[in-house]
């Protein structure tokens, strides 16, 4: 594949991501959002840049943050269900796969699914 082909392939995957049905949400070391895409806000009720000033435990019910997140970082790789927090309060369930990766040089954990 050359250079132009492979930015071609770059563009439509990414106009793919941000469009497509599935929730994406990608975080870093810490936690904290560094992108999503608009079925995640969808999903969960906030804007973009709301998202984006936030962390992984924000959605996720107390007591069971630290616990998935611990579990994440020791095996690279965890799938289920959670109950998210939305931003109205009420919760939704979010089916999904989740797994560690490199981005640009940078660490971060990508998590892919669906709600209802």
């Amino acid at each position: 594949m050359n250079a132009t082909q492979s930015l071609i392939q770059a563009s439509l995957l990414g106009e793919a991501v941000e469009h497509g049905p599935a929730a994406v949400f990608v975080a870093d070391e810490n936690g904290r959002y560094v992108a999503v895409n608009q079925a995640a806000c969808s999903l969960v009720g906030y804007d973009r840049d709301e998202l984006l000033g936030m962390r992984v435990f924000d959605l996720l019910p107390a007591g069971v943050e630290l616990e998935r997140w611990r579990a994440m970082l020791e095996q690279g790789a965890l799938s289920g269900t959670a109950a998210l927090r939305r931003k109205d309060g009420s919760t939704v369930e979010y089916s999904y796969v989740a797994g560690a990766t490199t981005v640009a040089g940078m660490p971060v954990y990508v998590s892919v699914g669906a709600g209802p």
